[in-house]
């Protein structure tokens, strides 16, 4: 199967790092997509981007089978500041999440925000 001992099988699934506007673009593109915020509740609370799960970095792995039953979606993860997002992705691309994007954190985000009240702030 091409991978000799020790090898690398380079058709192995990874998640890709992308920026905000990428991940923007694809949002609009009409494809359906979810986007999965892994920050706390808290957090998300406080702002988020409207639209997204919340399923904490910590509890993918025992969540994601139930909440994204289609391993083959298009999921678009971000937390604060990428780290947890990367933590997260990888995880899912371990399950056998196909196409998994990971555009880091909301404090990149330069797009419309859902603050606490529901408040929108661009």
């Amino acid at each position: 199967l091409g991978m000799g001992f020790g090898g690398r099988n380079d058709d192995a699934v990874a998640y890709k790092k992308i920026p905000a506007s990428q991940a923007k673009a694809m949002m609009d593109s009409g494809e359906p997509y979810v986007l999965l915020d892994v920050r706390t509740e808290k957090e998300l609370q406080e702002r988020h981007i409207r639209g997204a799960l919340l399923i904490p970095y910590t509890e993918v792995k025992d969540r994601a089978a139930s909440e994204l039953p289609d391993t083959d979606a298009l999921i678009l993860i971000y937390c604060r500041s990428g780290r947890r997002s990367a933590i997260a992705a990888n995880t899912l691309i371990r399950m056998g999440y196909t196409r998994v994007y990971d555009f880091g954190g909301i404090n990149d985000w330069p797009y419309e925000i859902v603050t606490g009240a529901g408040n929108v702030e661009q």
